[in-house]
């Protein structure tokens, strides 16, 4: 338990209750640590703290469109590499049909697999597992696995590095909040598990290091007839995702944490309605989350904080300057030109910063740190 200095204080023309009844022509900004769940103080700005006119260097806003990276491939091994640290690597796998002569194992760390576009079936050790867009699957450290799949399809992945995947604490919430685990799906050894079985060559790949080996069997190695525990493959869907709401107060993107590992989360913004009362905030407030660099994917629908982001693009805040909603989404909150979300997005925040692939440098949208320069931050209170 950190024990942080903590004496609350106020300053001049201030709300005593963040992100709502904002003093008259000012801008919010929460200046935090610990991902929104440390310590943290609210500044009132008389302008947009996303107002600049000019960015040198690489510490800035940056976009990435995924939509334009069309290879198809039939391993995970050959996904295209979109940023990483020491802890979390991203990638972006687009395949049809099936992994025909491997199996993948991934002896780094957890893999978490979000599909993104696309459905089909996955086999693994446990069993058997359908998929479709919209599913996460996590495959815990050292699975054995292939996917076939029924059309062209878009997977994320997201290896936790040296490290597993779990679920967050929902404290006062309660345990089947917002996800009850029973929702969580297991792999069956059902007859679509057992007719893929039987003496045939099989190869598996395994990851470690970040360099591969390749075993060989005279059979498929998924042949279990059975299994009990808790360390296996889990899958559920956005839909099945219901967020805490507030209708007096805008909550922070923490509370959405769908999987935790040690150095990073991974949220999930699913549809909700907006907040209604007169005085609280509509649109994410401007933050400096001092501790984490903040990505996100853009899965489907219109994200109501952002301007010119489709559908399998990515967006990266790194800490150390403070971000929020464009000017168009800011004037749009404060008229309440909305009434509920429809987005779907994927967040991955990391207590380290992260380093980028040059197939991602190929996709990058280079204007968007110029994206919040709008004649919209004049005037917009």
């Amino acid at each position: 338990m950190k024990n942080w200095i903590k004496f609350p204080r106020t300053e001049g023309n201030a709300s005593r209750q963040a992100h709502c009844d904002l003093p008259a022509g000012t801008f919010e900004r929460e200046f935090g640590r610990e991902g929104f769940f440390g310590p943290a103080s609210h500044l009132y700005h008389a302008n947009p703290p996303t107002g600049w006119s000019h960015w040198e260097g690489d510490q800035r806003p940056r976009a990435f469109d995924l939509t334009q990276l069309k290879q198809l491939v039939n391993s995970p091994w050959q996904a295209q590499p979109i940023l990483h640290n020491n802890h979390v690597r991203f990638r972006f796998w687009r395949i049809e049909g099936k992994m025909m002569d491997h199996l993948a194992c991934n002896a780094d760390g957890d893999e978490l697999l979000f599909v993104h576009a696309g459905s089909g079936e996955l086999f693994c050790d446990f069993g058997h597992l359908s998929f479709r867009e919209g599913d996460y699957i996590v495959l815990p450290r050292g699975s054995k696995w292939r996917v076939e799949c029924h059309e062209p399809s878009a997977l994320l992945l997201i290896e936790a590095t040296n490290d597993g995947y779990r679920l967050p604490d929902k404290g006062m919430l309660g345990e089947h909040a917002i996800f009850d685990p029973a929702m969580l799906d297991v792999p069956a050894i059902d007859d679509a598990f057992k007719a893929q079985q039987g003496a045939i060559q099989w190869k598996v790949v395994i990851k470690r290091h970040n360099r591969f080996s390749t075993v060989t069997f005279p059979y498929n190695p998924l042949d279990a007839v059975g299994w009990h525990g808790d360390n296996l493959p889990v899958r559920i869907n956005w839909r099945d995702i219901r967020p805490v709401m507030s209708a007096r107060y805008h909550i922070p993107p923490s509370v959405h944490t769908t999987f935790l590992s040690s150095r990073f989360v991974v949220c999930t913004f699913a549809p909700r309605p907006i907040e209604t009362d007169p005085g609280a905030l509509k649109v994410p407030f401007y933050h400096s989350n001092n501790d984490f660099d903040e990505i996100i994917f853009y899965h489907k629908g219109e994200f109501f904080s952002r301007d010119n982001i489709h559908p399998g693009m990515v967006t990266v805040h790194p800490c150390g300057f403070a971000h929020g909603p464009h000017p168009k989404a800011f004037k749009a909150g404060a008229t309440n030109a909305k009434k509920e979300t429809d987005e779907v997005a994927v967040m991955i925040d990391t207590r380290d910063g992260v380093e980028f692939s040059n197939e991602a440098h190929g996709v990058e949208w280079a204007g968007y740190v110029d994206s919040w320069k709008s004649p919209s931050n004049d005037g917009v209170r």
